[in-house]
């Protein structure tokens, strides 16, 4: 094998791709089983459904067992190419990792290489913009999806999640259960009933555990949710939500903006420097949207679609300074955070925003590819709500995703039967 890459690297006139020698195992990197970038280099990931439509890109990383749609694309801003594999990774309901051997959910060996790129074509930031369609899984389950530089399992560069399901079970909605008093006018409760007639399962209502997701989101999720009933002579198990503590805050629909083009920017950007490179794209200043009346429009629910209407090619868009403005008072104990899609839901230090008291306003700094954008500002505080600046309404359109997982005794784990969306107030 030696020998045969070396009359590979002889015959193409390149010398062998060189492993970066300051992203080692000593560098503190630590594996996480959620979606995060462990370089700064490393941008724009997504993890989505194969499909013509650009809007595909908006669609969750779930897929049905049997059917391989699934692609992750991402930037490496250093401009050259790298030597990158993937790992499948099997994890619990909760996430965490399960004791499963990679054979029990592989049929090959859990190391696959990364072979299609394209190189960005006259951008102010080179970058190198590869991408790699999931191998299939034997099993219904969570997975996450590791990416490595070279064999060093340790030099992580990426992790993404995505889910696979066997629809074993059925759900029906129930809306004839509904909160009392102020709950209904912040929010959405979801009630249905789960009827597994056409599986047998073992002790459901211990084995059964349910996951919901709002708008593809990780920072709000209703883990490990517990039927509330179970009717065996039908087979149902009933989900019934009336606390507070088991219903999803309406919340508001997205802030966005528009930098599909630089040249022409749309909708709620205020101006482009094109005087540096990187351009500079200052964001109309917001404010705080609480305890104003809700207003309809179309969003992405949270998500961003890289698009790039200067050159029409995916690998000349470019990246830009994206400035943020929030006017308010500064809160006090607490935090503010740039929340979307594009900063994986996390709270990280890179998206805090930093209050200017001459100007009294939050700022913040994003360096995003060109795109349409859907963005939140979230509160971490004691005393307030995460949703402090953007107000919560019951009449928002949000998109729900009901998982359903049941431990199996063989093999031991949990694998997910059932995978259902749901529409709240669609426009």
């Amino acid at each position: 094998m030696k020998k045969l890459y070396l009359i590979i690297t002889i015959i193409s006139g390149c010398a062998p791709i060189p492993q970066s020698s300051d992203n080692q195992s000593e560098n503190g990197k630590v594996l996480q089983l959620f979606d995060i970038a462990y370089e700064p280099q490393i941008k724009t990931i997504k993890l989505t459904q194969l499909g013509v439509d650009s809007r595909s890109q908006l669609l969750p990383s779930v897929t049905p067992i049997g059917t391989w749609s699934l692609q992750l694309e991402f930037d490496d801003l250093r401009g050259q190419r790298d030597t990158y594999n993937a790992q499948v990774i099997h994890c619990n309901h909760d996430w965490t990792k399960s004791t499963l051997a990679d054979l029990d959910y592989l049929n090959q060996y859990n190391e696959f290489p990364i072979t299609t790129f394209d190189f960005s074509l006259d951008t102010h930031i080179p970058y190198v913009h590869y991408k790699f369609k999931l191998p299939p899984v034997k099993l219904p389950g969570n997975y996450v999806l590791l990416i490595y530089r070279g064999t060093d399992l340790s030099d992580i560069i990426l992790s993404k999640r995505f889910m696979v399901y066997d629809q074993k079970v059925n759900l029906t909605r129930q809306k004839n259960l509904v909160g009392q008093g102020a709950l209904a006018s912040v929010n959405q409760q979801l009630n249905f009933v789960i009827n597994y007639k056409n599986i047998e399962l073992i002790n459901p209502i211990e084995n059964i555990n349910v996951t919901i997701r709002q708008n593809q989101r990780w920072d709000n999720l209703l883990q490990q949710v517990k039927p509330t009933f179970i009717r065996e002579s039908s087979r149902d198990l009933e989900f019934n939500f009336i606390d507070q503590e088991m219903m999803f805050k309406g919340e508001n629909e997205f802030r966005f903006f528009d930098i599909r083009s630089l040249n022409y920017p749309g909708r709620n950007v205020a101006t482009v420097n094109k005087t540096v490179r990187p351009f500079e794209v200052k964001i109309q200043a917001d404010k705080t949207r609480n305890g104003e009346v809700y207003s309809s429009y179309d969003d992405l629910n949270g998500g961003f679609n890289t698009d790039n209407y200067d050159f029409r090619n995916a690998v000349s868009g470019n990246y830009a300074n994206i400035h943020f403005t929030l006017a308010s008072p500064k809160i006090i104990d607490g935090e503010v955070f740039l929340s979307g899609s594009f900063t994986n839901w996390n709270l990280t230090t890179e998206h805090k925003m930093k209050y200017d008291s001459s100007n009294k306003e939050y700022r913040a700094m994003a360096l995003l590819k060109q795109g349409w954008y859907d963005y939140h500002y979230v509160t971490k505080s004691a005393k307030l709500p995460k949703h402090h600046f953007e107000g919560s309404h019951f009449e928002t359109e949000n998109d729900y995703e009901i998982f359903v997982y049941y431990r199996s005794f063989q093999p031991q784990a949990d694998l997910l039967l059932g995978y259902y969306r749901l529409e709240e107030n669609p426009h």
